[in-house]
């Protein structure tokens, strides 16, 4: 697997040996060695429970890490936290809101607390930074009366109230319908080409296809790879998918010549072909089936998606719901 550049001012992420370990003895994180280039959309995968929460915290200085260490935009973390934070955007584990408050007076009291935030422009810059993440129309509204999903998109506009380097995301579309999702992953594609760094963990592996560059899988507190997405997804073997209406003789006739894990859902039959070197010629699998007098109507390998990746590597199922 290709690392990302080595040079210190080419990563804006980097840990070596990063582990955590809770009283009691429950390792949370486990010698995580992490590299994150700058100007990447980098995600951070792994399910509910695989350490990436408490990677983060002590990425931004909020927990000590037991043994390890931990450098952000090239600095000590935590040690240099004062100098750090004010270029980095954070959402993490939810945003801490007043729930009294309308959302645009949270967002003002974020700005007030900052002091590099020049308050004559601060009224400008809350306004701009509600209207990037949608809640214009609900900027007058109670922040106790907002649902999950209009909260985790206040708590991304106080991340985005000033211009950042590093923006680190905690599952930002946890909570959201499909169409608040999309505006979201919009958002951080509009803010890396602006030159914004993002670190963006998630358990929703379709969320980490759609918009990351580069990733990293976490299983159990371990790192198991890292890389370009499209590095990660060619390490895994697509599956074979054929259309016919006659799925159960295609599903016989594959399982004759070494396809495994066939799945038959209407008119379509997928599997995983047979391993070894050299791969088998698709062309004689077509043939195969034609010979038994299976109608295919479509035939070809699919792209192996990061699931495919997980599993490979894990040899466990990845657990999308939460």
């Amino acid at each position: 697997m290709t690392q990302p550049p080595a040079g210190d001012r080419d990563r804006v992420i980097e840990t070596r040996g990063l582990t955590k370990r809770y009283r009691g003895g429950q390792l949370a994180v486990d010698g995580l060695d992490l590299a994150v280039p700058r100007g990447s959309v980098f995600g951070f995968l792994g399910p509910n429970g695989s350490g990436k929460t408490t990677t983060i915290r002590m990425l931004m200085g909020l927990i000590e890490p037991t043994s390890g260490a931990a450098r952000l935009l090239g600095e000590p973390m935590p040690r240099a936290g004062r100098r750090v934070l004010p270029r980095v955007g954070a959402l993490i584990e939810g945003p801490a809101l007043y729930g009294f408050l309308t959302g645009r007076d949270n967002l003002l009291r974020y700005d007030a607390a900052d002091p590099t935030a020049d308050p004559r422009t601060r009224a400008e810059r809350v306004a701009l930074a509600l209207d990037r993440v949608g809640l214009t129309a609900a900027a007058r509204k109670k922040a106790r009366a907002y649902s999950l999903g209009m909260k985790q998109r206040l708590g991304l506009a106080a991340a985005l109230l000033r211009p950042r380097e590093l923006l680190v995301l905690d599952e930002p579309t946890n909570g959201l319908d499909p169409q608040g999702m999309r505006e979201i992953r919009t958002l951080v594609r509009e803010l890396a080409a602006d030159g914004t760094t993002v670190f963006l963990s998630s358990h929703l592996l379709d969320e980490i296809e759609q918009v990351c560059t580069h990733a990293a899988v976490m299983s159990r507190g371990r790192l198991i790879t890292q890389g370009t997405v499209a590095e990660l997804a060619a390490g895994a073997r697509g599956r074979l998918a054929v259309t016919t209406p006659d799925p159960a003789e295609a599903v016989r006739v594959l399982k004759e010549h070494g396809v495994t894990d066939l799945l038959a859902t209407g008119d379509r039959v997928t599997g995983e072909l047979p391993a070894g070197a050299p791969p088998p010629d698709l062309a004689d699998l077509n043939a195969a089936l034609v010979r038994a007098r299976v109608r295919v109507r479509a035939f070809g390998t699919e792209r192996p998606s990061l699931e495919d990746v997980f599993v490979r590597l894990t040899g466990e199922g990845f657990d999308v719901a939460g």
